[in-house]
C-alpha cells in the first residue's frame, strides 16, 4: 500500500475511534432535510465544546465494513475542511479540521456534494489529536446560510452572557398562597438547575384580572407580566426542560384548594410557553 494511502487510513482509524462514542441516532439530510428549530440549534450549541464555521475541502467514503452503526441509506465520510471561523470554544483550532460524518445517499449511492460548501460544525476537540473533531450528534454538521449564521450567533451570545439562564433540570417545589381578597393570591414555582443557581416562576392573581407570570434566573423578583418570548434562551430553558407532570411531593401548598390552584398555574405556564419543537433527530 502506498505510504500516502497508509497515512490516510491511519487518520481514518483514529477518527473512527472518536466516532464510535456517538449515539446511533438517525440523521436528517444536511442539505434538504427539515429546517432546524430554535431548540434544535440551541441543543447543538449548548452541548458543543466548539462551534466552527468551515469549508469542506475533501470527502472520502469509509468502507461500510469499517463503519459500525451505520444506518441503511447512509454513508460514512471522512472529511477535511478549512477553518473559516471559530464561533465559540476555547480548544485550539488550526487552519483545518478533520472529522467523520454520516450522510444520506441518493438513488445512485451518492452523498450530497459538499466540496467547497460552508458548514457549521458542533463538536468536541479530540484529546491528543490536534485538528480532529468529534461531532456532538449525527445532525451536528449543518449547512451554512446567512439567516442560520445570524440565529446561531444570537444563541451563542446568549449562552455566554454573564446573566445567561442556567440549565433547568426540573421542578423542586411549588405552592400557592391565597391573598386577603377573593381571587387574590400567588403561586411560587422553584426550579432545580444544573449548577444549583436560583430559578423560579411566579404567578400572581388579582381580582378581575388575568393571572400575570414571569420568571427569574437569579435571586431577584420575577418580572411579572413579561414572560419570556418564544425562541429566546429563557424560553428554551423552560419550554424544553420543564416536566409535563409535576414530581410527586413537589406541591407543598396548604390544603386541597391551594394545591389545585398551584397545579392549575403550572399548567397555565406550560400552555403559554407552548411546545418545544424539534425537527432534528
Amino acid at each position: 500500500m502506498p505510504s500516502r494511502s497508509k497515512h490516510l487510513w491511519a487518520q481514518l482509524a483514529g477518527a473512527m475511534l472518536a466516532f464510535h462514542a456517538l449515539p446511533a441516532h438517525a440523521q436528517d439530510d444536511v442539505q434538504t432535510g427539515p429546517e432546524p428549530t430554535y431548540a434544535d440549534i440551541a441543543d447543538l450549541a449548548d452541548s458543543a465544546g466548539v462551534v466552527v464555521l468551515a469549508q469542506v475541502r475533501k470527502m472520502v467514503r469509509v468502507d461500510d465494513a469499517r463503519a459500525p452503526g451505520l444506518r441503511a441509506g447512509y454513508g460514512r465520510y471522512y472529511v477535511e475542511a478549512d477553518t473559516r471561523s471559530l464561533l465559540t470554544g476555547s480548544a485550539p483550532i488550526g487552519e483545518s479540521v478533520r472529522y467523520l460524518v454520516d450522510l444520506p445517499l441518493d438513488s445512485r449511492g451518492k452523498a450530497p456534494k459538499l466540496k467547497k460548501k460552508d458548514v457549521f460544525l458542533f463538536a468536541r476537540a479530540v484529546a491528543g489529536r490536534p485538528g480532529e473533531l468529534q461531532l456532538v450528534s449525527p445532525t451536528a454538521q449543518r449547512p451554512w446560510s446567512a439567516a442560520g449564521e445570524a440565529r446561531l450567533r444570537g444563541i451563542l451570545t446568549s449562552l455566554v452572557a454573564p446573566d445567561a439562564p442556567a440549565r433547568v433540570t426540573g421542578v423542586r417545589e411549588l405552592f400557592y398562597v391565597p391573598g386577603n381578597l377573593a381571587g387574590q393570591g400567588e403561586t411560587q414555582i422553584f426550579l432545580s438547575t444544573k449548577d444549583g443557581s436560583a430559578a423560579s416562576i411566579t404567578v400572581r392573581h388579582q381580582p378581575g384580572r388575568p393571572p400575570a407570570w414571569g420568571v427569574s434566573f437569579s435571586e431577584l423578583v420575577a418580572d411579572l407580566g413579561n414572560p419570556p418570548a418564544r425562541d429566546t434562551l429563557e424560553w428554551y430553558r423552560l419550554a424544553c426542560f420543564l416536566p409535563n407532570a409535576l414530581p410527586s411531593g413537589a406541591n407543598v401548598s396548604d390544603g386541597y384548594a391551594a394545591r389545585r390552584q398551584a397545579e392549575a398555574d403550572y399548567r397555565m405556564v406550560l400552555g403559554e410557553l407552548g411546545v418545544c419543537e424539534h425537527n432534528l433527530s
